[in-house]
């Protein structure tokens, strides 16, 4: 029996429902332990013993600690229960406050335990999990705020993605010339980003007339927003297809020339495996910024431009893409370039490490392409614009 443990956000949800379908095929049994938004996150685990238990986040002053804790404990307990009237030959937790409760009761029962770190700097509760872990599973073959002393338990694998979208870089990039549509994708992950709906459609409309009028754009708003956004897009008389949340990504990426996103864990994952070029715009209140960072391994390699939220305008915006644009290769050379840095066998490895780490062997021990050397506590560099 495999527990995952993940909640809060499809960043954390979405790889751990890829794990999950993984091991799966290889016959093996899963249950899920979660909160309460992970559990209403649409189109995933179907078909997986999904337990939602009460996870606390810290903060909020004395009282908010009080509450925290609390609710740690209470998860904690049931989901010793749980592992006690189940079984568990292994534990893998993704991040976050709704996974911490779970791994503290494998520790605490011996249940061996993987951390997996989707983003390219650790985050706070893995760091506080990381030294009861039998191995830490990374994204990137750089993150910060690993301490040295565990280094030697980092197994580079990737952030899993559905199959549907690792297909995807297998197959051509989208025919685009310069009178075929230009389709947009927008999207500011599962949470939505208000600052996408107020420049994306404004810097569209200040395009050249030729480009505009070959526009195609599908658009992920929230909900108080989508009016506002669709009314835009109609008095500039571009096609656009709005939702509050994008069932069928698989789709849209394959069909998508340009993707315009926040640069969340799983939208990298799936930008890179799925070979699309992407103008980013970190969340600049993200835990520790990991969003800049996470952006820095596509930026450099040439598949993406990272554009500050501070500096995220329309003007900027329309400029950026026209450079793409006016190059007859540069959106299929942006393609290429993002793939490059893309791992879309990550489901694949992470479970191979799973089960080497349930079958009680060593958790390093699968194979030289996974193997990498994590440098900790570097600064982040600076993302070209």
């Amino acid at each position: 029996m495999i527990f995952l443990a993940a909640g809060g956000t499809g960043g954390h949800m979405v790889p751990a429902h890829a794990l999950a379908g993984e091991l799966r095929t290889r016959g093996h049994h899963v249950k899920l332990i979660t909160d309460e938004r992970g559990a209403k996150i649409p189109g995933l685990f179907d078909g997986v013993e999904t337990h939602v238990l009460p996870a606390g986040r810290l903060g909020g002053g004395v009282f908010g600690y009080f509450k925290a804790g609390r609710a740690v404990l209470a998860g904690r307990r049931q989901a010793k229960a749980l592992i006690r009237e189940a079984g568990a030959d292994a534990m893998i937790g993704f991040g976050g406050y709704p996974s911490f409760p779970a791994l503290l009761a494998a520790s605490a029962t011996g249940v061996p335990t993987i951390i997996h770190e989707q983003n390219a700097l650790l985050g706070r509760v893995n760091r506080m999990l990381a030294r009861d872990a039998k191995a830490i599973a990374t994204a990137y073959p750089r993150v910060e705020r690993l301490k040295p002393a565990f280094e030697d338990k980092v197994v580079l694998v990737g952030n899993p993605v559905r199959e549907s979208v690792s297909r995807l870089g297998e197959m051509p990039y989208p025919p685009y010339d310069d009178t075929s549509p230009f389709k947009v994708l927008v999207t500011g992950g599962s949470q939505g980003a208000s600052i996408l709906s107020d420049i994306v459609p404004s810097a569209l409309g200040i395009l050249p007339g030729s480009l505009r009028a070959r526009l195609q754009v599908v658009q992920q708003c929230r909900p108080d927003e989508i009016g506002r956004v669709r009314g835009i897009y109609i008095s500039l008389k571009v096609p656009a297809e709005l939702s509050t949340y994008i069932d069928d990504m698989p789709a849209k990426l394959a069909d998508a020339h340009l993707i315009i996103a926040r640069a969340g864990a799983s939208t990298i994952a799936e930008l890179t495996a799925a070979g699309r070029p992407a103008i980013l715009v970190p969340l600049p209140s993200a835990a520790d910024d990991h969003q800049t960072v996470n952006a820095h391994e596509m930026t450099a390699a040439g598949g993406a431009r990272t554009i500050p939220q501070a500096h995220f305008t329309h003007e900027t915006l329309a400029r950026q893409i026209e450079a793409l644009v006016d190059d007859p290769n540069g959106l299929a050379n942006a393609a290429a370039r993002a793939l490059s840095v893309g791992r879309p066998h990550a489901a694949r490895d992470l479970a191979d490490l799973v089960e080497r780490v349930a079958g009680g062997g060593s958790p390093l021990l699968v194979g030289p392409a996974l193997e990498a050397r994590v440098h900790s506590d570097v600064p982040a560099q600076g993302m070209p614009a």
